[in-house]
């Protein structure tokens, strides 16, 4: 059963940085490409980076340029390095596999709010 752990999550004001992390259980993680979610109040689920395995990266529109995406693969970890943060990247931020092979396996996610 493969988990995903999310944290590194707060409230920053406009402008600030984040690094959220995401721990994978189970074995896929060396195996798979993975993605940073995002789910605001009132809109879908939508993916905001994506990670191969070999560290070649892709990124919304919306957060390229702010946003880092790296994972570590011999700590089964994944990180998001986020600057210039505005006030619609709240949300709350979840990890998994990319695409999603198991609708059922996220996890709590991590709330990030932008305010001042």
């Amino acid at each position: 059963q493969v988990q995903f752990v999310e944290s590194g999550g707060g409230l920053v004001q406009p402008g600030g940085s984040l690094r959220l992390s995401c721990g994978v259980s189970g074995s896929i993680f060396s195996i798979y490409a993975m993605g940073w979610y995002r789910q605001a109040p009132g809109k879908q689920r939508e993916l905001v980076a994506r990670v191969t395995r070999g560290g070649s990266t892709i990124y919304a529109d919306s957060v390229k340029g702010r946003f880092t995406i790296s994972r570590d693969n011999a700590k089964n970890t994944m990180y998001l390095q986020m600057n210039n943060l505005k006030p619609e990247d709240t949300a709350i931020y979840y990890c998994n596999t990319a695409p999603v092979f198991n609708a059922d396996s996220w996890g709590q996610g991590t709330q990030v709010t932008v305010s001042s």
